[in-house]
């Protein structure tokens, strides 16, 4: 979130609609699929989606944890809330929790057994403690998954690096006084560095030419 709440809750707010259709995009649920591989859950397990948004990433954790275990969604905006309720109701998952809250102060003790985040990160001013913060809430060999979106420094993905821009820009609920761009890449920056430092076992892959990279990291048993 930027630091102003107020002004996040109603951009997302009035644009709950249109998020979700870029999110459950063609070739979208294909990257979410790899985030959620990166968690290694097992059935039986507990997953929390921090900033769950419209409930994307929900059918495919659901999958992995099976009816036993427990997939809790945090998001700080009703719209979005509310449609990712309406994506569970349709499901009737019942083991799927939604809860309004602010995922840098996420109302989880733990322990969990994993940790989810795409495309959040981005929004915080001060990301790497937000990270740390996630990682407390880890059970011993709990894992953490981040997904995130930045400019590609690939030859062939060099024209549409101003397309991004233009992207982020427009997504991004700021007020424009910064760099939406720069800005997002050094949060996100910031909270890999968090999960290296805080996790023994990590590692990152890019994909999607260069545009997309996914962080995990494990914690020790």
């Amino acid at each position: 979130m930027t630091g102003d709440v107020g002004a996040t809750q109603s951009f997302y707010g009035r644009w709950a609609r249109a998020y979700d259709w870029l999110a459950t995009a063609p070739g979208v649920d294909s990257w979410r699929e790899r985030a959620v591989d990166a968690l290694a859950l097992d059935p039986g397990d507990t997953v929390v989606e921090m900033g769950c948004g419209t409930g994307a990433n929900v059918s495919h954790l659901r999958e992995r944890v099976g009816a036993e275990g427990t997939v809790v969604g945090v998001d700080l905006t009703h719209g979005m809330l509310r449609r990712a309720g309406e994506r569970v109701d349709c499901a009737g998952r019942e083991n799927v929790h939604l809860v309004r809250a602010d995922a840098r102060q996420p109302p989880i003790d733990g322990p969990v057994d994993a940790v989810l985040a795409t495309f959040v990160v981005g929004m915080f001013p001060d990301t790497r403690p937000v990270v740390e913060r996630w990682i407390d809430t880890l059970a011993p060999g709990g894992r953490i998954a981040l997904l995130n979106a930045g400019r590609s420094d690939r030859r062939a993905a060099a024209p549409f690096n101003l397309g991004f821009r233009a992207f982020v820009r427009a997504a991004a609920p700021g007020d424009g006084r910064v760099s939406p761009t720069e800005s997002l890449e050094r949060r996100v920056r910031a909270a890999r560095d968090g999960v290296y430092a805080n996790c023994p076992e990590h590692g990152f892959e890019e994909f999607g030419l260069g545009y997309l990279g996914l962080a995990w990291g494990e914690q020790p048993e």
